[in-house]
């Protein structure tokens, strides 16, 4: 089972990092010339992985919005079995 300790760790480093939403950006899918990348938030920025295939680019991009829902699951799910409350 995960501890709190460890559930308030994995928190602090996935809302430490640059603000979402992040999104993929695929060459041939998303845009015509130029690489694969990863746009952060509001701030436009963008970031290239050398080495990463294109399932790397979805799964990091997506981490940024889908680690918080998870976190917040395995919290409502743990209140439930402590109170019995749903």
């Amino acid at each position: 089972m995960i501890t709190e300790n460890e559930l308030l760790t994995i928190e602090k480093r996935s809302t430490s990092g640059t603000p979402g939403p992040w999104t993929s950006f695929i060459e041939g899918r998303d845009h015509d010339s130029g690489s694969n990348f990863i746009q952060t938030g509001l701030d436009q920025e963008v970031f290239e992985i050398d080495g990463a295939r294109i399932e790397d680019y979805e799964f990091i991009a997506n981490a940024k919005q889908d680690v918080p829902k998870l976190i917040a699951e395995i919290r409502r799910l743990l209140n439930v079995i402590f109170t019995g409350k749903y």
